[in-house]
């Protein structure tokens, strides 16, 4: 055997055991479901991000004890990439398995290595009809066996090891949604199907079932999340079927799905199929494969570059005191730099550890997730001079300029929203009621993941495509239950009352959310709105309350779909 095929082939069982191992958290998932341990369900998702960067540590690790020579002769890595690509050739997770060829081979060699003979800058392997044995989704057919029939067997295919509470109920009101939510008048065509992917979709107290309609050729998604009662009983909570609901639960501010997929591409596919704006990044990315969204992300840009004119510039919006933000007029996405001269005192350690935070944590989607990069390289032609001003003036650190290229040494890169501030400023009354709704749900829901926001001022929120507020400013973020809410003592004397500073003691974790009522409810139309629906976020009671419910291991619920059409006793209120 040759070097570079010993070398090839250690690679590939690393990336085989780190996807086995992504898969058997999966199932594990699936057991705790069962048993209604959901706590366990938050611990399997954090702990799964970090087994990418464990597996490519101990590939570099291994590969290095075993091929320290081999490693350093001279072209034997276009080799090792050749004889890796022959080893995919069956392979049923070959685009995975590139990526993580890429991050083993940039983690051993230096940067001035990288190009295209040694690295997968573009897939080697064609993915479009790859499926495994038996396929990714199941089949129906209601137009045979009845549509009674057809449902019945779905719920007995996902193989749930609990009993339902009333199988049979659920089932007519998922036909009286689907009924109520499909175009009419509705004709059954000849090629009636009903395909549901082969694993159900796992994340927090849900598990997920998605499918899709086929009728005259034409794919219909839907989504069905079931629920385990504290009684150990199944039942559906609600039937989604509009692309912008299916869409919500695999929103970037939402935690990643734990999923059984012997080939990942073909669940891409299916759901691609019923989600036709989603970026494949993206839903990668839920999957729990986000260093495969990051890498088809990266594909895209320089695709995107290459076919587009504009130029990046500063981001709308309040400059951030820690972050600089930038963006590319024609790209949906934001690029931020953490500054070398900042406003606040904080250091990029602690920065850096928040996102970190974030990451790892349940975003209840109500955070913005981010994808990370290192020595990110740009056509220099492609900068406003007054971005590249900034960056030179507020993070010299981070830029590396050489010649027609400059290379940001570290950044991240999200989602671009409104910022909630400036959405504000031009929304109607009808819409700013919405907006402040919004706003105080993001801060209830961030509370029940066990999140303070810390800065709550609305320009550290941001307004979706989808009118959902998302918070995105994270370097004051911590632990709701490491905080300490109190009341402000009342003054002691009318020098007190007088007084520009505090008559009382204050500590580092010291909250006093009456103090919100200052710095938010300025404008009265927004006081007004803030008041009625959310005043009891200036009571230090409300959150000492939360603190306590975390404390005793209680997990509120955070569905990712409206609560009035969650199925209730009476069946759906569509």
């Amino acid at each position: 055997m040759s070097p570079a095929l010993a070398i090839a082939r250690v690679m590939l069982e690393g990336f085989d055991r780190h996807y086995g191992l992504f898969r058997y958290n999966a199932q594990q998932a699936k057991t705790c479901f069962e048993s209604g341990a959901f706590q366990s369900i938050r611990r399997l998702a954090s702990e799964r991000i970090a087994f990418y960067d464990q597996r490519i540590e101990e590939a570099s690790r291994q590969l290095q004890a075993l091929f320290a020579d081999e490693l350093a002769a001279e072209g034997v890595w276009p080799e090792v990439k050749r004889a890796y690509i022959g080893l995919l050739a069956d392979h049923r997770q070959p685009e995975l398995a590139e990526t993580f060829f890429n991050s083993v081979t940039t983690k051993i060699l230096r940067r001035n290595y990288f190009d295209n003979e040694v690295l997968f800058v573009r897939p080697s392997q064609a993915t479009d009809y790859l499926d495994s044995d038996p396929p990714s989704y199941r089949a129906y057919y209601p137009n045979e066996t009845g549509l009674r029939h057809c449902l019945t067997q779905v719920l007995v295919d996902i193989g749930l090891a609990c009993p339902w509470e009333d199988s049979h109920r659920d089932l007519r009101r998922v036909v009286r949604s689907a009924i109520a939510q499909l175009e009419r008048p509705f004709n059954a065509k000849q090629d009636l199907q009903i395909h549901v992917l082969r694993s159900l979709f796992y994340r927090n107290k849900g598990a997920y079932l998605i499918g899709r309609v086929i009728n005259d050729g034409e794919p219909i998604g839907f989504a069905v999340p079931i629920l385990r009662g504290e009684d150990g009983l199944l039942r559906i909570d609600t039937f989604l079927m509009r692309v912008e609901q299916i869409s919500t639960l695999f929103s970037f501010a939402r935690a990643y799905f734990m999923v059984d997929m012997e080939v990942p591409s073909a669940y891409v596919q299916f759901l691609k199929s019923i989600l036709p704006n989603k970026p494949a990044a993206e839903i990668y990315t839920m999957l729990g494969l986000q260093k495969q969204g990051k890498t088809l992300f990266y594909r895209d840009l320089l695709h995107h570059l290459k076919h587009s004119q504009d130029r990046f510039k500063l981001a709308d919006g309040i400059k951030g005191l820690v972050m600089l933000v930038f963006t590319l007029p024609s790209l949906p996405y934001v690029f931020k730099i953490i500054k070398d001269q900042r406003a606040k005192e904080v250091s990029r350690e602690h920065i850096m550890s928040r996102y970190q935070l974030v990451k790892f944590h349940d975003r209840a989607g109500r955070m913005a997730d981010v994808w990370e990069y290192s020595n990110v390289d740009f056509p220099k032609a492609r900068f406003e001079e007054s971005l590249l001003q900034e960056i030179r003036e507020f993070a010299p650190i981070m830029l590396e300029e050489d010649g027609e290229r400059v290379v940001i040494r570290h950044l991240y890169i999200e989602r671009r929203m409104v910022p909630l501030n400036i959405y504000l400023e031009h929304a109607t009354d009808q819409q700013l009621e919405r907006a402040v709704i919004e706003y105080g749900n993001a801060i209830r829901q961030l509370l029940a993941a066990n999140i303070f926001p810390g800065d709550m001022l609305y320009k550290n929120f941001g307004m979706t495509r989808q009118g959902r507020v998302v918070f995105y400013d994270y370097d004051e973020i911590q632990y709701l239950t490491e905080c300490r809410f109190r009341e402000i003592p009342p003054p002691r004397t009318p020098e007190d009352e007088m007084s520009s500073e505090p008559w009382y003691t204050v500590g580092p974790n010291d909250v006093f959310p009456e103090e919100f009522e200052r710095f938010l409810l300025g404008v009265p139309r927004l006081r007004a709105a803030f008041m009625r629906h959310h005043a009891e976020l200036l009571d230090a009671a409300f959150w000492q309350a939360q603190q306590n419910r975390i404390q005793q291991g209680l997990l509120d619920d955070v569905f990712p779909y409206p609560n009035e059409i969650r199925f209730s006793s009476d069946g759906p209120r569509c």
